[in-house]
């Protein structure tokens, strides 16, 4: 199959303009080194992180995807709207049954509204701990960018590393009932970095020159943890999110959550003299916000270092600073900075927010606990199994994914008693809760939304077992984050200071700690779509659900046909 490969110099003009992009992801087991330690890892093309996708907006991205490796695999466009097409979104046995080894599936990646930073990854266990890339989508010819030009563009894409298998990690996790062991380090574009032992020489470094400017495209791909970033003696701008353009702001640090992506500027300004430093860390740390739940409390780092500019002999270059991040629990400096998020809500990138609804459903986000099955030594709270829920319900993955049955309608796969509210009120972060309250229901529901009617959801934080701040992912839409706030939500009082105006375009909400979110979307895109937490082990435990949209009566408004070659189950 033809590849292209697109080389971008400058954004402007000099944009290649093409419809359709052609790539090959060939999975594989890679040998890779870090922390002291070798092991195989699975990757794309043999790369960790994998390529950088590039297109520009309203683009086809064709990707055909072989697995020589010899776990099942499926692969999720984070963030692609994927108009009328879910059989291309990824999610495994939610959109398609996987990609055993020895065979392959070409995915079509349609882009539609997005532009900015996007990226991809496994959606099958915990594989995208390696599986993982960015997408950079450019304005159309003719357009321009709302933001300065930048002279470079630089992914920086923000994981987890386990020096064990990850895959052994989930599956001993899953087996005791326990919480999973934590990561071993973080990394920054696959680097540990110097602070980590035998990671020196490999620390990933970012050459600037003074008074460029340079835009970072931010990814956090890490399994289970929040993060804090910054730049020693910089400030940063942020310009857009999840494949949109905000309201410029500048910071001296982001907090950002699994699945989302931020667009930064970077205007290197450090004075040159003969005491100068010519490096500074680029660091990332978690932002941790559940209070009694083990997480790995180490920092990675990066090192920007300024081009053609040499302390002279008698005034050898300072080690490099670190930057002023907040605290692990920090949860004021992590609202703050979300506080922040606005759309650009201009003539060119209109904030098209729905300003009446058709229907509100509230879900409750949980941490649940499971009685012990007796056949294994159960390592969760209290003797039991650790679980999570969206209003009451671990969601069961099924053996059939839902969208073949939807669409062939095959019984007996799913349920359509996903409730539109929690199935009982009480003080849900009210602490030390009922122990009856823990216990949810086991089943596979899903949500049926008619084709165009205007949705708000409400997810409201619980404080049963641990509260956190959660990032929920809608597949297949982005939705305006037209609220927030903390305790219980009050579906009277609280709408009456939603920002209906420039709310923030995304498809990852951070759900405060011990608090509710509020997102409104319209749903025009008719398919099967995942909704899930994006901290891996609450996915795993059934913090999940699935939007199923109706076809809308136009043959424009209805589902593609799906693929020959779809995976079999």
């Amino acid at each position: 199959m033809l590849v292209l490969l697109l080389m971008y110099g400058l954004l402007g003009s000099s944009l290649v303009s093409a419809k359709t992009y052609y790539h090959n992801f060939v999975i594989k087991e890679t040998k890779c080194t870090r922390l002291c330690a070798t092991k195989n890892i699975l990757t794309v093309n043999g790369q960790f992180p994998g390529p950088t996708l590039y297109a520009q907006r309203g683009d086809t991205i064709m990707v055909k995807v072989f697995n020589n490796a010899n776990t099942n695999i499926t692969i999720h466009w984070h963030g692609v709207d994927q108009p009328r097409n879910p059989w291309s979104d990824g999610p495994e046995y939610i959109t398609q049954c996987p990609i055993r080894p020895g065979t392959g599936f070409t995915y079509n990646i349609i882009l539609s509204e997005e532009e900015g930073t996007l990226w991809w990854h496994a959606h099958s266990d915990w594989d995208r701990a390696t599986v993982h890339g960015a997408i950079f989508i450019y304005p159309k010819i003719g357009s321009s960018l709302p933001y300065p030009k930048p002279d470079k563009e630089i992914p920086i894409i923000l994981g987890e590393w386990w020096k064990s298998d990850v895959g052994e990690v989930l599956a001993e996790s899953l087996r005791t009932g326990g919480d999973p062991n934590i990561s071993d380090a973080y990394t920054i574009n696959g680097q540990p970095g110097d602070l980590y032992n035998c990671s020196k020489k490999d620390t990933f470094k970012v050459m600037v020159e003074y008074g460029k400017t340079y835009l970072l495209r931010l990814i956090n791909a890490a399994i289970n943890n929040e993060l804090f970033f910054g730049i020693a003696g910089h400030k940063l701008r942020v310009v857009g999110t999840d494949g949109g353009y905000l309201k410029p702001f500048d910071t001296d640090y982001v907090m950002i959550t699994p699945g989302q992506t931020m667009d930064l500027l970077l205007f290197p300004n450090q004075p040159f003299n003969s005491s100068s430093k010519t490096q500074y860390y680029i660091a990332t740390k978690p932002y941790a916000s559940a209070f009694g739940v083990r997480y790995d409390t180490s920092s990675a780092t990066a090192i920007l270092q300024y081009k053609n500019f040499k302390p002279n002999k008698l005034s050898p270059s300072k080690s490099p600073s670190f930057p002023t991040l907040p605290d692990d629990n920090d949860t004021n400096s992590a609202t703050d900075f979300t506080t922040k998020l606005k759309s650009l809500a201009s003539q060119e990138h209109p904030a098209v927010v729905p300003k009446e609804i058709d229907e509100r459903i509230i879900i409750t986000v949980s941490m649940n606990l499971l009685p012990c099955n007796n056949t294994t030594p159960c390592l969760g709270p209290q003797s039991g199994r650790l679980a999570a829920s969206l209003n009451n319900i671990s969601f069961q993955e099924p053996g059939i994914d839902v969208l073949d049955a939807y669409y062939n309608q095959i019984p007996n796969v799913y349920g359509e008693e996903f409730p539109q509210e929690p199935p009982f009120y009480y003080n849900f972060t009210e602490d030390n809760l009922p122990r009856v309250l823990l216990l949810p229901k086991l089943a596979t529901e899903v949500r049926v939304v008619e084709y165009n009617k205007s949705v708000e959801v409400v997810f409201q934080g619980t404080s049963l077992l641990a509260s956190e701040n959660h990032p929920l992912h809608l597949h297949g839409f982005r939705f305006y984050v037209v609220g927030r706030g903390f305790g219980n939500f009050d579906k009277d009082k609280d709408p009456q200071s939603y920002n209906l105006v420039d709310p923030p375009l995304e498809n990852t909400v951070g759900v405060p700690k011990n608090g509710w979110a509020a997102v409104r979307f319209r749903a025009s895109n008719p398919g099967v779509w995942f909704m899930h937490c994006h901290l891996d082990r609450h996915a795993s435990w059934g913090m999940d659900t699935v939007f199923i949209v109706k076809n809308g009566e136009k043959p424009e408004e209805q589902m593609l046909p799906p693929p020959k070659n779809m995976p079999k189950c």
